[in-house]
């Protein structure tokens, strides 16, 4: 990720009170934290989106993500389309980058716009070296604000799949 983008992501965390969650399985450590939809706002306007463009993802839960392969002697992959989200018994998948490029087209936002989004959101796929990897992302979820869900994320290790489940994660108002 470009330095600035995760500059630009570390101040949004530094600028909320919100709790982060944290868990670690096999090794794999996975971060999230809510961002405020006014800190959503105010990113993707820098960017270079209206606040009309960048409404429909403001008005999904947003949050920060960091995976890391901090002490595993092996590489972890993983593809973001096998992560899960459980609301109210029904398991929705994660919006792709695909989704929201189709999503902006109706806006004609601008392709330096585009890249900014993309670049800022969690790799929809990516490798992670052996002791260290890492990477930190955006992520949204389609929950309405006010509810709270379960995330699934899978990553393998030579073809074995691996994965975590993040319990009661809190969408606020």
């Amino acid at each position: 990720m470009h330095i600035l983008h995760y500059l630009l992501l570390s101040s949004l965390l530094l600028s909320t009170s919100l709790l982060s969650k944290e868990i670690t399985k096999d090794n794999v450590n996975f971060t999230i934290r809510e961002i405020p939809t006014p800190a959503v706002q105010a990113f993707y306007i820098a960017r270079g989106f209206s606040k009309e463009q960048i409404k429909a993802y403001s008005d999904t839960c947003v949050y920060t993500t960091t995976l890391r392969n901090d002490h595993t002697n092996q590489e972890i992959h993983y593809i973001r389309k096998d992560w899960s989200v459980k609301y109210h018994n029904k398991n929705l998948p994660i919006q792709s980058n695909n989704y929201w490029k189709e999503h902006f087209k109706k806006y004609k936002i601008t392709p330096a716009s585009w890249i900014g989004f993309r670049l800022s959101q969690m790799p929809e796929e990516q490798t992670y070296g052996a002791n260290g990897g890492w990477n930190q992302g955006i992520l949204s979820v389609n929950v309405p604000h006010g509810n709270s869900f379960d995330l699934t994320i899978t990553w393998d290790i030579k073809g074995k799949k691996n994965a975590l489940t993040l319990k009661g994660i809190s969408c606020e108002k």
